[in-house]
């Protein structure tokens, strides 16, 4: 449904317009100190031309929106933050804080199950089989493959590999 065919605003309309004009002449603002606006073919005329029109339509929205009436009052967190989404909100946030203290193995590990246990509602036992099957992966992947540095914390990463190292080293020779 187009904005015209609507006579009223959803909820976190007008929010979510205010928002795009602020990000709009902040990306704008960028766009200018690469290298002003010099000539049609300087560095930075692309990107100033798709901001500003970034800045007129953002700019053109709101104003639309504060002419129309808001819809139903108080349908704010069902349409724009459901449960579901605040919650896994909540989950990256303590991932987020306790990586550096617990680590990556046990951090991500207890992500994995708290997200697949939450979003899929299967068993525990599944649950956390295949959590641990989507850590190894990711682990085999960033850290041997690609050489990620990942935050230790609580396991002693560094003298585990070093022990895996030096048994396949012994027993290769």
């Amino acid at each position: 449904m187009s904005h015209t065919q609507h006579s009223y605003t959803k909820p976190g309309e007008t929010l979510f317009g205010f928002l795009m004009v602020t990000l709009s002449v902040f990306l704008f603002w960028q766009a200018y100190n690469i290298a002003g606006f010099e000539s049609l073919s300087s560095p930075g005329a692309f990107p100033l031309a798709a901001t500003a029109l970034m800045v007129i339509t953002a700019c053109i929205a709101c104003v639309q929106n504060l002419r129309l009436p808001s819809e139903v009052q108080g349908r704010f967190f069902k349409e724009i933050l459901p449960p579901v989404v605040a919650l896994m909100i909540a989950v990256i946030l303590i991932f987020a804080v306790v990586l550096n203290t617990l680590g990556f193995i046990p951090t991500a590990l207890g992500f994995l199950f708290l997200s697949i246990k939450f979003l899929h509602r299967g068993g525990v036992i599944r649950t956390a089989l295949l959590s641990l099957m989507i850590l190894v992966l990711i682990y085999v992947v960033f850290r041997l493959v690609f050489k990620v540095v990942l935050p230790e914390g609580i396991i002693p990463e560094r003298e585990i590999l070093a022990t895996l190292s030096d048994l396949f080293n012994t027993g290769a020779h």
